[in-house]
């Protein structure tokens, strides 16, 4: 996937809104909380997204792809960083990002997160 299908993905998970806090980053929120940060490349690193995991998957993920690792930024079990160099296939980094979303829809009001869950699963 490129930056662009991501952002084009993410966009389209239920309530998904979309921030620019500086240049070369974009936050994609659900109740407004973070589920995605996409970062453009630089001199110092690749185009990379962030993204929320479950502790054990993103462990294993981790093993499974050597372009996912821990993330710089957050520094917490259950955030990963994807390169997006094209080794991680576009379906499994699809997966990623909405499991991404559901573990933060996950967190949200119970009342909130009934309804995008129901928003989820009549989804095409």
């Amino acid at each position: 996937m490129t930056p662009a299908d991501v952002a084009e993905f993410a966009m389209g998970l239920p309530e998904a809104t979309e921030s620019e806090p500086g240049p070369g980053m974009t936050l994609f929120k659900v109740g407004g909380k973070i589920f995605a940060v996409l970062t453009e490349a630089n001199a110092s690193r690749p185009d990379q997204v962030t993204l929320k995991c479950d502790p054990d998957l993103a462990l294993h993920l981790r093993e499974q792809y050597p372009a996912v690792g821990p993330s710089y930024y957050a520094r917490l079990p259950h955030w990963n960083t994807v390169v997006l160099d094209g080794t991680v296939p576009a379906d499994e980094l699809a997966d990623m990002i909405e499991h991404s979303w559901d573990r933060v829809v996950a967190g949200l009001p119970r009342t909130t997160r009934d309804r995008l869950q129901r928003l989820h699963q009549d989804q095409p």
